[in-house]
């Protein structure tokens, strides 16, 4: 989620990559006209909402909304943000508004705000004040068509899908993009239960510091250095925050998978598509990948009328927004504009069909754009039905292979020592503040990942050079059989295209080491998220990771690579790989190093499942 630095500075290219200059009330050579509105919810709270309307509007015209956290006093005239130009030169009313509790909207913001008691009729959630904008819009903006559609990303794209819990009758589309799904398992704030600590802390203190967005001064450029400073996480509240975040005590309060985290997700509140609802997921996205694949699997499974569609492209958060979409960091998509196309051919099309009529409303119930083919594929289901699971086997020497293990290999795990002193960093040093100046968190899952292939706590396995492409679609796993001398563990694994050592088509990517898929699990979840247990020391389990989508061909002379570590700091906090109760209470001494070994016999084949595509 998240997006704007402070007042100052402009919406950091994304959550909603509005990327023009900062608006000025109407210019002359707008093409709509700016009002201004406190519209009255039913509890009373009024919300700061701004209308655009077209000058020379010369038929009724549908409303399109976008709710968020992020301030909306500033936005310039539609025509002007890259994001929704298309569809504003196609004429529509533009409805921006703060959600309660932030910027100039009244009343108090609750992060993800829990739905509300419907039995009272005051009570309120994000989905009965978008219920009441949109009753009060219909009785009092002229000229419209009684049809509403909402739209957004990050936390834009959750109150836009959480509109969709609860429709107004005249709300026709909702297209959420990027939207987290579920805080536990897989989106901003955890993964697999692991905690991730750089994003949790910083964006807390964004939103919850104060009404409108703002910095935490580290006082030093490289944040890696202050958070391995920090110690344990219970510093947080005795040093700096002093308990005035209600989402970092929340953290602290809710370390597992209780009620807290279960009744915020998506799949809780989601039952069946009462609406069109388009989900839209970067495959790079750094923040919320796993949100739009979520929520489209839950719906799809009462998806009875079709109105269940989803889009995937190799995009960073929001990259869709802004910008042409030719390449993400060092990555080059052929020249492909992917994000001018999803605005121009997939967004703008599918809101002129559900709220004004036009073009022919045929949709595929999938679209992605394959990367290294770079392509755009069309699929009837996703994952797609002719996927094939495949297992990549790890051998001994670094071997990755589609054959098994077999009895003549003599060796038959890995090992390496995991030192919580010594994290192994996520991206290369210097890791940058989240949203500070220059920081290249955008773009860091498309880093090489050749920065810690010396390390000796980072254990890899690569596949001869390949002599046929391999192309997989669809969701890849990790079969992980592995052991550690602590009594927990976190097992970080990375699926990843190995460039060829001589790369004429464009020789500073020869060797690059690009990640496809890759997550991490925090081992005392193993058996329950929300009773967690000790690891049992030198006890060989197995680890079933969810490594998410993918739709990616593996091109003739590459390599297949998998790389195990047990840090990845400090997107996630380090495990103390002692068992405490809450690792958020844990003590400097709790933190040990351990021992991680990493199986690949007959009876412990660990490997990678691919969905792989003939």
């Amino acid at each position: 989620m998240k997006v704007f630095f402070t007042k100052k500075l402009f919406f950091i290219m994304l959550s909603l990559a509005v990327n023009t200059l900062f608006a000025q009330p109407v210019k002359p050579d707008d093409k709509y006209n700016r009002q201004e509105v406190m519209i009255p919810m039913r509890d009373g709270i009024k919300l700061h909402t701004v209308i655009y309307t077209p000058k020379n509007q010369t038929e009724k015209l549908p409303f399109l909304l976008e709710r968020t956290p992020y301030g909306v006093n500033e936005r310039p005239s539609p025509e002007k943000q890259t994001y929704i130009k298309d569809m504003a030169d196609d004429g529509y009313i533009f409805v921006f508004q703060d959600i309660r509790g932030r910027y100039l909207s009244e009343g108090t913001f609750e992060m993800q705000r829990f739905n509300r008691d419907k039995s009272n009729p005051k009570a309120i959630d994000e989905a009965s004040d978008t219920y009441d904008t949109i009753e009060w819009l219909l009785k009092n903006i002229a000229d419209n068509n009684g049809k509403a559609g909402i739209y957004g990303i990050s936390y834009d794209g959750w109150t836009a899908i959480i509109a969709a819990t609860d429709p107004h009758p005249a709300l026709k589309a909702v297209s959420e993009q990027a939207t987290p799904a579920d805080m536990f398992m897989n989106d901003d704030f955890h993964h697999n239960g692991a905690f991730r600590l750089s994003y949790g802390f910083e964006y807390s203190v964004l939103t919850e510091a104060a009404k409108t967005d703002s910095l935490y001064n580290f006082h030093e450029y490289d944040v890696y250095n202050w958070y391995l400073n920090l110690g344990a996480l219970s510093n947080i509240n005795q040093k700096y925050a002093h308990n005035t975040l209600p989402t970092w005590n929340n953290f602290i309060a809710h370390p597992n998978y209780d009620s807290f985290w279960q009744k915020q997700a998506l799949a809780y509140r989601l039952d069946h598509p009462r609406t069109a609802i388009q989900h839209v997921s970067g495959y790079w996205d750094q923040e919320d990948m796993v949100g739009p694949q979520t929520a489209y699997k839950v719906l799809e499974k009462q998806d009875k009328d079709s109105q269940n569609f989803i889009v995937l492209g190799p995009w960073r958060h929001g990259g869709w927004a802004g910008g042409e979409g030719k390449s993400l960091g060092n990555i080059k998509f052929d020249d492909q504009a992917t994000a001018t196309y999803f605005r121009k051919e997939i967004q703008a099309k599918w809101f002129a069909w559900y709220l004004k009529g036009k073009g022919d409303g045929k949709f595929a119930e999938a679209i992605s754009f394959q990367t290294g083919s770079n392509q755009w594929k069309s699929y009837s289901a996703w994952p797609p039905k002719e996927a094939v699971e495949k297992n990549i086997y790890f051998h001994a020497d670094g071997k990755l292979s589609f054959d098994k293990p077999t009895t003549t290999e003599t060796k038959t795990f890995d090992s390496y020592v995991s030192d919580p002193s010594k994290p192994v960093p996520y991206r290369a040093r210097p890791v940058e503040e989240t949203y500070g100046p220059g920081s290249r968190w955008y773009f860091w899952l498309t880093e090489d990942q050749r920065f810690v292939d010396n390390r000796p706590d980072v254990l890899t396995w690569q596949t001869d050079t390949l002599t046929e492409d391999v192309t997989i679609t669809g969701n890849v796993l990790a079969k992980l059989y592995a052991a550690t001398t602590g009594t927990d563990a976190d097992w970080v694994v990375k699926l990843i295209d190995v460039y060829p050592k001589e790369y004429k088509k464009e020789p500073k990517m020869a060797g690059y080491e690009l990640m496809i898929a890759d997550d991490v699990f925090r081992g005392r979840f193993r058996t329950s998220f929300t009773n967690p247990s000790p690891i049992i020391p030198n006890k060989v389990e197995e680890y079933t990771i969810d490594l998410h989508a993918a739709d990616h061909v593996f091109k003739k002379g590459h390599r297949i690579m998998v790389q195990v570590q047990s840090t990845w700091f400090p997107v996630i906090d380090r495990n103390p790989q002692k068992y405490v109760p809450n690792i958020f209470e844990a003590k400097e001494s709790d933190y040990q190093s351990a021992t991680q070994k990493v199986y690949h016999s007959v009876n412990f084949a660990s490997s990678i499942v691919l969905p792989v595509v003939q």
